[in-house]
């Protein structure tokens, strides 16, 4: 799928991963759409890209329509999805106090995994009546964000790596799916990134979590994540993979 004027969608668009997959893809010509829980935030990214900002919860039937409406009425039918919207979900099921609270553990997967469902089927529903495009006649790319933690879950990682194993899960059957349609489904599944996520680490924490990672020994940079998503855009013939985004990295317990 070619960039250039081709309208894009970016879930968690206005910081980390998202902010910067849509910088990247505008700067390649794309017409973007941030959507994003905080509306101040992705206007302002919006309009430093000449983009358009979306207040969003992608885990809302109701206010997802009404985001790929929006964003169709901007800038016309998207062809490009990329879902980086997520929480991070940690700590223990059974803590020193309590059990995780079972609300908690559905948040988590209501947003990292329902979430990511919600948005894939309902661009995939409006993309399915465009025309396709191109010598192989592409109608559009949708790529999830996984983790590293949907393989290697830590100990107070298990809503975080359930949730993201579901979207490891989900890439596959739906681009088989979608095979019939010229729709394209990935995924990207990062190791520790750089993002405001962690940059409240303390400083030796974060010396320490980069010593584990063979190479390069430090934390993924959200530009990185970009120029793969954008690859897994342009490059037709990767279809329902999954990749690993992490320096060689496999987490230990703990």
């Amino acid at each position: 799928m070619e960039l250039k004027n081709t309208p894009a969608i970016v879930t968690g668009g206005a910081s980390g991963l998202g902010a910067a997959t849509a910088r990247l893809l505008a700067q390649h010509g794309a017409k973007v759409a941030l959507l994003d829980r905080n509306l101040a935030a992705a206007q302002a990214l919006a309009k430093e890209i000449s983009g358009i900002g979306i207040e969003c919860d992608v885990a809302g039937e109701a206010s997802v329509k009404a985001a790929l409406a929006a964003a169709a009425a901007a800038h016309g039918q998207a062809r490009i999805l990329i879902n980086c919207a997520g929480i991070l979900g940690a700590g223990r099921i059974l803590g020193k106090d309590a059990t995780m609270a079972l609300d908690y553990f559905e948040q988590t997967v209501r947003v990292n995994l329902v979430g990511t469902f919600n948005m894939m089927r309902l661009f995939a529903e409006a993309i399915s009546k465009a025309e396709p495009v191109g010598m192989d006649k592409e109608r559009g790319v949708i790529v999830n964000t996984a983790s590293i933690a949907a393989y290697e879950g830590q100990i107070g990682q298990a809503a975080y790596a359930a949730s993201k194993g579901g979207v490891v899960s989900l890439t596959l059957p739906a681009a088989r799916e979608f095979a019939r349609l010229g729709i394209r489904v990935n995924a990207i599944a990062p190791g520790p990134v750089d993002t405001p996520m962690v940059a409240g680490m303390p400083a030796d924490v974060k010396a320490s979590l980069e010593a584990t990672i063979p190479f390069p020994a430090r934390l993924v940079k959200p530009e990185e994540y970009a120029a793969l998503a954008r690859h897994l855009i342009e490059n037709v013939a990767i279809n329902g993979e999954t990749v690993r985004l992490d320096g060689a990295l496999r987490m230990a317990p703990k």
